[in-house]
């Protein structure tokens, strides 16, 4: 008989990789050992997707932690829902949900069968830190710098670390004629970054490191792809284009705005980039792998679990421009190379960061847990 574990998630859209980490993980688990069921604290088209799948759902508006009367509410409704449900486990999808899973659980008698997830690096935030305080079997990370962090809160408790997985595709696909629907010259290399258009996303300082490479002589085209999705960074999304213009780099950055599927455009790169500030993991990374793209991130932070320098790309030594861009040329200087590059990163990808394969480290963590 399966073992049942009931899920809190705090959006009500896919977002970003912590929302596509659940989804790859509820569309892979095995349900003849794992049954799910997810509780949203928001409403919208992330909860519908997941009943479609076939799996209970409900909606428990929770609104902003800073208004007890509405966190009150909310906590007694998901303990309602976990005395009817009698889960085996609670798995806690964010520190914040943590923060009313937990007091649900104590509510409902079953504060010792809570699990959570920490998806980011804490750095000593209330909400991670109130968090940790709250009675918990295990913490889940998404990163070895993650569990790291994690564990240097107090007080210390028991962790794990799964990477998160995706879909891959079977094999690369061929010429999608995007590069002709860009304008990008066929002969010149090109260099991208995928992403909502945020300030910690860095792709100021990636548009200064293809500045840098073009003073030395490089000629590489820039593709950033994303937006300003939700409107989160409107202000730094207008001023990328003016500091592409005030670099110089008209003719040489191709901006793509929001586009529903970043994967064609992954397929066009030489090299695919990560600029962020202490990323707590980089999905993007892996979907750059997958389509057989070499990649370059900053050396802090997940990446550091996924790529290994000179063998599936490179790290920079820090975020800075002038570090970037010598890890990019790294990468771009030598064909061969870059094919080998390529090719070692989707045959790990393949290998050790599919959904499936993610989808089954974390059923195992949890039915561990359930039995202990």
């Amino acid at each position: 008989m399966a073992r049942t574990v009931v899920i809190v998630a705090p959006w009500g859209e896919r977002l970003g990789g912590a929302e596509e980490m659940l989804w790859q993980l509820l569309r892979n688990l095995n349900r003849e050992k794992l049954e799910p069921a997810v509780v949203f604290l928001g409403p919208g088209p992330f909860e519908r997707e997941v009943a479609e799948l076939g799996i209970w759902t409900t909606v428990i508006p929770a609104g902003r932690l800073r208004r007890p009367a509405a966190t009150s509410a909310a906590i007694r409704r998901l303990a309602a829902v976990l005395r009817a449900r009698q889960p085996d486990l609670l798995l806690d999808w964010s520190a914040k949900c943590q923060l009313y899973g937990s007091a649900a659980a104590s509510l409902a008698g079953m504060r010792e069968r809570v699990v959570w997830w920490q998806h980011q690096i804490p750095a000593g935030h209330w909400v991670d830190r109130l968090a940790t305080l709250t009675p918990a079997r295990a913490i889940g990370c998404s990163s070895a710098a993650g569990e790291t962090a994690q564990r240097a809160l107090w007080p210390s408790r028991p962790t794990f670390v799964v990477n998160p997985g995706i879909e891959i595709d079977p094999g690369p696909k061929g010429p999608n004629g995007l590069r002709n629907e860009l304008g990008i010259p066929r002969e010149r290399l090109v260099a991208g970054i995928v992403g909502r258009l945020q300030p910690w996303k860095g792709q100021d300082r990636f548009l200064a490191a293809l500045a840098r490479m073009r003073k030395g002589g490089r000629d590489v085209h820039g593709l950033v792809v994303g937006g300003d999705a939700y409107g989160l960074s409107p202000e730094y999304a207008a001023g990328l284009e003016r500091l592409t213009a005030e670099l110089g780099l008209a003719d040489r950055v191709t901006m793509t705005g929001q586009v529903p599927d970043s994967r064609p455009y992954l397929e066009l790169m030489d090299v695919a980039v990560s600029a962020s500030d202490n990323e707590p993991f980089g999905i993007v990374l892996l979907e750059a792998m997958a389509a057989g793209v070499p990649v370059v991130a900053v050396a802090e932070g997940g990446p550091t679990d996924i790529v290994e320098p000179g063998v599936t790309g490179m790290l920079a030594a820090s975020r800075e421009p002038r570090a970037l861009a010598a890890a990019i040329e790294a990468v771009i200087a030598d064909p061969g190379r870059r094919a080998e590059m390529g090719a070692e990163g989707r045959r790990r990808c393949k290998e050790r960061y599919s959904a499936g394969a993610m989808a089954e480290r974390i059923a195992e963590r949890l039915l561990l847990l359930a039995d202990g």
